[in-house]
């Protein structure tokens, strides 16, 4: 959703094959530095069935038990490879959908709010295995044509996890989710204050809900792009001190001609 090539082909109203811009998206953070891989590919690398989804030489597939993960790219703009396996575990996938726009064009599905995952990499050498989140977003317009911004987080909690979605439409309202996921399933809650976050280096604002009463701490800034931050923090949610992976996302930065002639630095594109 993010491809410049994509909106390339798109422009003028024409009509573009999502098939022909797919790609797998790694981004690998910790002591020894960050990796990050998204080489777009075209219709011909592409392949799938109910169970399985290929793109190149990378894949997932679903055995019934876990997601299997089978990585091996090329990073950019430091071409390093990336390469190994992880396998996610369910302890049960979540049905719950919600629409993100009036119209009901673009819905996101929170399948895992907390599951359990299994890194095994060879390049670079590292194992690992801890606590993960999965979901999924579908739409029929372009993310741009009906956002302006976004701020998404999820944290860890003593029993399940948090999450909080607040994006900003086109049509001048709000869109605010705040979930709590535990032993029961999901269930709303009332969204605490919103908390301003420091600018990033290109000056993109965030914004994140706390408890009344704490300030956020930015614990790491994991990417600090034109258009998008992710970042760890510090916060106190539903009345415990966590910790929260936390993204802001600027749409109007994304389609400015500036930011799509970036992107090819980070994401190569082999047809």
């Amino acid at each position: 959703m993010f491809s410049p090539y994509y909106a390339w082909a798109r422009r003028g109203g024409r009509r573009a094959d999502p098939q022909d811009h797919c790609a797998f998206n790694i981004a690998l953070y910790g002591a020894r530095g960050a990796r990050w891989a998204m080489t777009e590919r075209g219709a011909r690398s592409l392949a799938r069935d109910d169970d399985a989804l290929a793109i190149g030489r990378s894949s997932i597939s679903y055995d019934g038990d876990a997601l299997l993960l089978r990585l091996d790219e090329i990073c950019a703009p430091l071409p390093r490879r990336l390469r190994g396996s992880a396998r996610i575990r369910f302890p049960g996938l979540e049905t719950s959908a919600y629409t993100l726009d009036a119209a009901g064009l673009h819905v996101w599905r929170p399948l895992a709010p907390r599951a359990r995952i299994e890194v095994e990499l060879a390049s670079p050498d590292l194992r690992w295995s801890g606590a993960c989140y999965v979901d999924c977003n579908h739409g029929a317009r372009p993310l741009e044509d009906d956002f302006t911004s976004w701020n998404w987080s999820r944290a860890h909690l003593r029993t399940g996890s948090a999450i909080v979605y607040e994006a900003r439409r086109r049509d001048g309202e709000t869109t605010l989710l705040a979930l709590r996921h535990g032993a029961g399933g999901v269930e709303t809650f009332a969204p605490p204050p919103l908390t301003t976050l420091e600018r990033t280096r290109w000056r993109l604002n965030g914004a994140t809900r706390a408890d009344a009463g704490s300030t956020p701490k930015l614990l790491q800034r994991l990417e600090d792009a034109p258009f998008y931050a992710r970042s760890v923090l510090g916060l106190r949610l539903l009345g415990e001190d966590t910790i929260a992976v936390h993204e802001s996302l600027s749409l109007d930065r994304f389609k400015a001609t500036a930011t799509q002639l970036m992107l090819p630095f980070r994401m190569p594109r082999r047809a």
